[in-house]
């Protein structure tokens, strides 16, 4: 680290401390856990991570897309068995990365990781609206949506008016004219400007709680009395969080012409940094690409300004954590309000209309929405294996005379499945005619291979001509669709083709 860069790495890890610091504490709350797990996982995301990390220029800590899943095993196990669960999961992860086989967690189905993304964000708006409203959420979407119209009859107030602020002044702050008030990130001045407008109104409305001595808080791990059902959370947990950490990376790379992401080293780095949260009390960490690309924005140039991030988070922890124990819950649910709305993509709902894989999507969020996470994601699973199944079974065939020849167009995927399909169609062509045929064929087995080469063979035995083009080699007749960023606490989109 050079004198120049620590220049640009220190302003840039203040402007990712201001945007982690609210957004890491209204992810505790809505994981049902304590802020000061979330203020954990940042400050470990930052300096842990941030030391090991194959991705210099990633920022990692607590994310929104796994509140869901926290606050779940946080019911189901409790507090201190979900720091064994996070422990556990960084030690898979570790394994994992070891094993150098991170790439395969971007095998996941860009619609099934944004069909489950958009479910976790319905999930969190419609439960720290409640909270906006100035109560308490209910244990599911579905018996939330049905709580709505009594909380809306009985709003508190104070609260909901903090709620309200909140939610606007995260929206419409980047729409301001002046270029020198966006740079102030929006998080900050809804939950700062909140804060500030309780305090001076006197508003009797629910705070942060926030122990005067961090050390009487912490909660040594505890070991589960269900073993089986803790592995499988942490397994869970463990490909969830690494399909985040890696997909956030491959992503940062392209927002920089810096070294090269080596994902096996990130996986490692996930690994510790989810180790030593789930030990120390924190919540489980992963790469997140909106803290990343403020980050690289901010001209950050080496892993320091990550690692810097922690520091500030830490220093601001022990120095001002009665400024934290005044910030209303309102003010952080408004902003997870904005958070998981966002979540729910248009600009990926579009491309899955584009790319045909909207079946999937919608699929894996009814599943994660109305039953749980995992059945969203196995129900989406599964569906993209039939789609893909069924692709790879569909093969047309047309045939044409014009021109005095026969023109004949083989479209889709051409295996042994299709095989005798083609053989049909290309036996009924009268012998001693010039034919022509197109593939137009995304894949092409040996079967099917051997089989037209065969008839080709045959057929010119016979006194006729052949020329067989093969068009294009696309997967689909779609174009690719590119990351684009979300403007908010999400996975990115690999590239990807129907």
């Amino acid at each position: 680290m050079t004198r120049e860069s620590l220049s640009r790495d220190l302003p840039a890890s203040f402007v990712v401390f201001l945007v982690a610091l609210p957004l890491s504490m209204g992810i505790a709350l809505a994981s049902g856990a304590p802020i000061l797990s979330g203020l954990i996982a940042a400050v470990l995301g930052g300096v842990v991570v941030g030391a090991l990390s194959g991705v210099p220029l990633q920022v990692s800590g607590p994310a929104a897309g796994l509140a869901v899943i926290v606050f779940g095993y946080i019911e189901q196990f409790g507090l201190p068995v979900l720091g064994a669960i996070i422990a556990l999961a960084g030690l898979l992860q570790i394994g994992l990365g070891a094993a150098r086989i991170a790439r395969v967690a971007l095998a996941i189905s860009p619609a099934v990781v944004h069909g489950m993304l958009a479910g976790i964000g319905i999930q969190i708006a419609l439960a720290q609206l409640h909270v906006v409203l100035g109560d308490a959420p209910e244990s599911s979407a579905i018996k939330n949506i049905l709580a709505l119209p009594h909380q809306v009859a009985h709003m508190h107030n104070g609260a909901t008016a903090v709620g309200i602020a909140s939610i606007a002044l995260v929206v419409l702050w980047p729409m301001l004219p002046s270029a020198a008030l966006k740079r102030v990130p929006a998080p900050l001045v809804a939950v700062g400007a909140c804060t500030l407008a309780a305090a001076a109104l006197r508003l009797n409305v629910p705070r942060v709680e926030l122990p005067g001595n961090p050390l009487s808080a912490f909660h040594a791990p505890a070991l589960p009395s269900q073993y089986g059902a803790a592995v499988l959370a942490a397994v869970t947990l463990a490909v969830v969080a690494s399909a985040e950490s890696l997909l956030s990376a491959v992503a940062t790379d392209k927002l920089h012409d810096g070294p090269r992401a080596d994902l096996d080293r990130e996986l490692i780095a996930q690994g510790v940094g989810n180790v030593t949260s789930g030990l120390l009390g924190g919540l489980p960490i992963t790469g997140v690409i909106v803290r990343s690309r403020a980050n690289i924005d901010a001209g950050g140039q080496t892993r320091a300004s990550t690692m810097l991030h922690g520091l500030w988070v830490l220093f601001f922890v022990g120095a001002l954590s009665g400024v934290i124990a005044m910030i209303p819950k309102a003010a952080l649910a408004g902003l997870l309000v904005v958070v998981g709305a966002r979540l729910v993509s248009p600009t990926h709902i579009r491309e899955m209309i584009r790319t045909e894989q909207w079946p999937v999507y919608a699929v894996t969020l009814l599943g994660v929405v109305g039953i749980n996470l995992l059945a969203g994601i196995g129900l989406g699973v599964t569906l993209a294996v039939v789609t893909l199944l069924r692709r790879l079974t569909r093969v047309e065939v047309s045939t044409e005379a014009r021109d005095g020849k026969v023109h004949v167009v083989i479209e889709g995927s051409l295996t042994f499945v299709g095989v005798p399909k083609v053989t049909s169609a290309l036996a009924a062509i009268p012998p001693g005619r010039h034919v022509d045929i197109d593939l137009v064929v995304d894949v092409i087995d040996h079967a099917a291979f051997e089989a037209l080469h065969e008839w080709r063979g045959g057929y010119e035995r016979t006194g006729g001509s052949v020329d067989m083009d093969q068009l294009h080699e696309a997967w689909s007749p779609k174009q690719d669709t590119a990351y684009e960023d979300p403007a908010a606490e999400m996975l990115p989109v690999q590239v990807a083709k129907a």
